[in-house]
């Protein structure tokens, strides 16, 4: 019973990150999420024009 602890707690899945829609890299977010996800350099780059554009 031992052996099968560790192995059960030595495994985790592995989340599939989503590319960003701006310039591909893989995003903080998994591939299950709706909606237009970004990297956190495009989030920051979006948060700024948003954030100046009166």
């Amino acid at each position: 019973m031992g052996a099968m602890e560790e192995t059960a707690a030595g495994t985790a899945p592995e989340t599939v990150h989503a590319d960003c829609v701006e310039c591909g890299e893989p995003t903080e977010y998994p591939e299950s999420v709706r909606g237009a996800t970004r990297c956190p350099v495009c989030e920051w780059h979006e948060a700024q024009r948003t954030a100046c554009s009166g």
